[in-house]
């Protein structure tokens, strides 16, 4: 067909008149080519509306959490708190936490989500019908970290490997060289949720509306979960967390308290119970503290307390303690509602 208006080729291959369109014929054309781009365009914008539904959205846009220059929101911070905790668990170099949250952020923003390419599911977009587990194992975020980290460290030399390489190892990804733009970020969360980098993650959130009573027991929850301590109840700023250091994290909690009558029910957790150095374990206190920042949007948690630190809801900043203020001996976090 030739692209002149009244001409077509014949057989031969040589241009023909053709009749005239008769009268109206342009005008039902013209109709026509409209309704079809009217088509065209709820087309382009139902697949639209069907990208922006698909892509999960935080559970409150203007709430981040934010470690060094970058900042993601909280729901994705506390999945860093598992990914990086993990890690911690594991007694891994701070690089495979780098290695998890990079991977994380390429296949699912970082969110537990229950799609994706083919069988895909979870954080790691894992497969089932490919050996990762079955569809609810993958889905449980607790299983997909520690099958990926299963993975990772068989990989040989990985921590010696660049970070969308490692990360590319493990899931034989279409498009191995994504995970290097979220290298930058994922390296300044990882520091932080490993210890290395002290008083750096933060968190701005609104005031906690739940029930405080429960919020130690959510803490410790999340802490042995993410970190693998085994923490305890106790309370803060009463006699019995001034009590004199006896190895136990409920009676020797604090270095400085002032006794008082009662005292604020807390979450106690002693990095000492991993059994590291204690170069490793004064780190290790840093890791949950900063861990209990990242996961204070879902456990409640209103200040937390470490090495002479603490971090409080409102203004989602850490700070020195005062002369005068309490804190808890080192090796110590102390999590308040």
């Amino acid at each position: 067909m030739s692209w002149l208006w009244g001409a077509e080729d014949d057989e031969s291959g040589h241009a023909r008149r053709t009749r005239r369109p008769r009268r109206g014929s342009a005008a039902r054309s013209l109709l026509a080519l409209l309704a079809v781009a009217a088509v065209l365009g709820a087309g382009v914008l139902g697949v639209v509306a069907l990208l922006r539904s698909i892509e999960p959205s935080a559970p409150e846009a203007t709430l981040t959490c934010s470690a060094g220059q970058f900042s993601v929101d909280v729901d994705q911070a506390a999945n860093a708190a598992l990914i990086v905790g993990t890690t911690v668990r594991r007694d891994l170099p701070a690089r495979a936490g780098t290695i998890g949250i990079a991977t994380a952020l390429q296949e699912s923003w970082m969110r537990n989500i229950n799609f994706g390419d083919r069988d895909s599911l979870g954080m790691f977009q894992q497969r089932p019908s490919q050996g990762w587990g079955t569809p609810e194992q993958v889905m449980d975020p607790v299983y997909a970290t520690n099958i990926f980290y299963d993975h990772l460290v068989q990989v040989d030399r990985y921590t010696e490997m660049a970070v969308t390489e490692a990360a590319q190892a493990v899931q034989r990804s279409g498009f191995p060289d994504a995970y290097a733009q979220h290298e930058p970020l994922a390296r300044v969360f990882a520091s932080a949720l490993t210890g290395w980098t002290e008083a750096d993650l933060t968190c701005s959130l609104e005031a906690h509306v739940g029930d405080a009573a429960y919020v130690p027991e959510a803490v410790l929850e999340r802490m042995e979960r993410d970190y693998g301590i085994v923490g305890e109840l106790g309370s803060w700023g009463g006699e019995d967390a001034a009590q004199a250091d006896n190895g136990s994290a409920a009676d020797g909690a604090a270095s400085n308290a002032t006794p008082t009558d009662g005292g604020t029910a807390a979450a106690l957790v002693d990095a000492g119970a991993l059994g590291r150095s204690e170069e490793a374990t004064a780190r290790a206190a840093w890791a949950a503290a900063q861990g209990a920042v990242a996961a204070a949007s879902e456990t409640g948690a209103g200040q937390v307390l470490v090495d002479g630190w603490t971090w409080e809801r409102d203004p989602g900043q850490w700070r020195e303690l005062e002369v005068g203020e309490s804190g808890p001996r080192p090796g110590i976090v102390v999590v308040l509602p």
